[in-house]
């Protein structure tokens, strides 16, 4: 590659849980002799996806050319964070051939795209496309617009008035700027949740986008990388329910991080964070459990009530054992002595 040439950024976003780290994952492993680079931003402090990220470094993709940014939201940090990142990365030796960001399944991707018009980037690198994932069973449940034929009445009946939740806003913003939806867990929705979730997002997106059905991050690369979008020249085309606003903030949602010793049965815990989605609307849970008698590190990914773990290495010399989960929510469910009561049972 030519250091005339702007090198290619592919910005990934949707919901929390909906599968972007393991389209990552997948990308890496499958990059067609890409160098790669990779950004995780999260959502709290416990970097979760970042250490999965790392531990599928291969030569096109080593470790050093994966940066975590945890705690923060990077299109709030452009300056401090997220310029930075850029520049290191631009500066490796070889340069990457292609840049992947994986946003907070908190963010609105549209302030991060603007980022792109910084002068210090702006001639160095594009933005190839905007992936926007979608998790098809949890779109089809209805988790982001409950009723969308009362939703549609509601707006035809009084269209300047905002029925809009947290969801459902992070939701249509996420849809709205992609150049491509990847409808995810196709495989759990069922063909009839799949023509579900077809139809709310065809409802919700402001132009027609291709949407791509997808199990486990398997997707063939030449199909998301390289669109040659230019999406920081047409953003104008990508509304928000922030435009107009001078910055954005988070407040809808928080996040807290529960730490507790040796779980004795993962079948307990998990029901417990069933329990947490159930009774207490937690939205997310992830992170790692030290079960007694196992050497090795117990992964755990929650999104709502559906709970997925399984053991993915053995604990690091010297590396504190513990198990560590970060919860996420609306921050008015956020309640940290009822979550870790509920956790310890």
């Amino acid at each position: 590659m030519s250091d005339l040439n702007k090198v290619p950024v592919t910005i990934v976003t949707g919901f929390l849980g909906a599968g972007k780290t393991t389209l990552i994952s997948h990308l890496i492993r499958n990059a067609g002799g890409r160098r790669l680079a990779v950004v995780v931003n999260e959502f709290g402090t416990l970097g979760v996806d970042g250490d999965i990220l790392a531990s599928c470094a291969i030569p096109d993709c080593p470790a050093d050319n994966i940066v975590e940014l945890a705690n923060g939201c990077i299109c709030c940090t452009v300056a401090d964070d997220f310029i930075p990142t850029v520049e290191r990365l631009l500066a490796l030796d070889p340069r990457p051939d292609h840049i992947l960001i994986e946003t907070s399944g908190l963010a609105l991707p549209k302030p991060l795209l603007k980022a792109f018009d910084w002068p210090a980037i702006r001639s160095r690198i594009t933005v190839d496309g905007v992936l926007a994932l979608a998790d098809a069973e949890a779109v089809a449940s209805g988790r982001f617009a409950p009723d969308l034929a009362a939703l549609a009445a509601q707006r035809a009946a009084d269209p300047g008035m905002d029925h809009e939740t947290p969801l459902s806003e992070l939701f249509e913003d996420q849809l709205a700027c992609a150049d491509m939806v990847l409808l995810t867990k196709s495989d759990l929705a069922g063909p009839d949740g799949v023509a579900a979730a077809r139809a709310l997002i065809a409802a919700e997106t402001p132009r027609p986008v291709p949407v791509i059905e997808l199990v486990d991050g398997v997707v063939d690369p030449r199909l998301i990388l390289g669109l040659d979008a230019a999406a920081e020249d047409d953003i104008a085309a990508r509304p928000s329910h922030h435009d107009g606003e001078d910055d954005h903030e988070h407040d809808d949602f928080d996040s807290m991080v529960v730490t507790l010793g040796d779980i004795a049965d993962p079948a307990y815990l998990v029901a417990r964070i069933e329990t947490l989605a159930r009774d207490h609307r937690i939205l997310r849970v992830k992170g790692y459990a030290a079960v007694t008698g196992r050497p090795m590190r117990l992964l755990i990914q929650a999104v709502g009530a559906r709970v997925r773990h399984h053991y993915d290495r053995p604990w690091r010399p010297g590396e504190p054992r513990a198990t560590a989960l970060v919860v996420i929510a609306e921050r008015a469910d956020i309640d940290p002595p009822t979550i870790r009561a509920v956790l310890l049972g």
